[in-house]
């Protein structure tokens, strides 16, 4: 059940280490470029969006990598350099406030429910957060607004890259129908697979489908 009087702020910074790594050598924007597996092993930690558009994914492996995009660039992981921007992008979150759950070094959550900035208005906190982040630390930030953790994370992503979707207590009804199913916390592809063979895709359809199922065995 949606708790409607609280406020939460999804952070998720885009393309992260590509975005770092393109920020202090700008002669690498607008190009294919992959962080990790410098030496042509291992796997893709990020890339960038252009290499995104190839199929190039983070967790791929870089030889699957180079077979999709072969003048993709490969550079090394810095993550000394990737933690400092992080301690840098998680104090600007503290200064908005105090009560921060980070998921990673470029993703948070902020629950803003009784901070007082901006007459309280999430949304502009959250103008406001992406704006210092691009200011102040030269990369972008998709950021999602929402009464809860779920809507909130699904909502910096609706956007991306450097987007922002406020999801009010308002919308949530017309809003989570919509959804598939695969944006559900632990459907994986072959958990979706199955509830697709069943001709369920959206939230709407599970809905449904879970009414009908109870009907059944009443």
């Amino acid at each position: 059940e949606v708790c409607l009087s609280r406020k939460i702020i999804h952070c998720d910074a885009d393309c992260f280490y590509a975005a770092v790594e393109v920020r202090d050598d700008p002669a690498l924007a607008g190009r294919p470029i992959a962080v990790g597996g410098a030496t042509g092993r291992g796997v893709v930690a990020t890339c960038s969006y252009e290499a995104r558009a190839f199929g190039v994914r983070s967790a791929m492996p870089v030889s699957e990598a180079l077979r999709l995009c072969p003048h993709l660039e490969l550079l090394p992981t810095d993550m000394p350099r990737y933690q400092a921007v992080s301690r840098d992008f998680m104090r600007i979150l503290r200064e908005t406030s105090p009560i921060l759950e980070p998921l990673s070094l470029d993703e948070a959550y902020l629950d803003v429910t009784g901070v007082d900035l901006f007459q309280g208005s999430a949304t502009r906190m959250a103008e406001q957060i992406r704006q210092r982040v691009c200011s102040e630390l030269g990369i972008t930030i998709s950021a999602g607004v929402a009464p809860n953790k779920f809507l909130a994370k699904i909502a910096s992503d609706w956007h991306k890259p450097d987007g922002l979707c406020v999801i009010t207590p308002a919308e949530v009804a017309e809003f989570v129908p919509q959804l598939p199913v695969t944006s559900l916390f632990g459907v994986g592809p072959r958990t979706a697979e199955k509830l697709h063979a069943l001709g369920i895709h959206t939230c709407a359809d599970l809905r449904e489908w879970s009414c009908r199922t109870t009907v059944v065995l009443l």
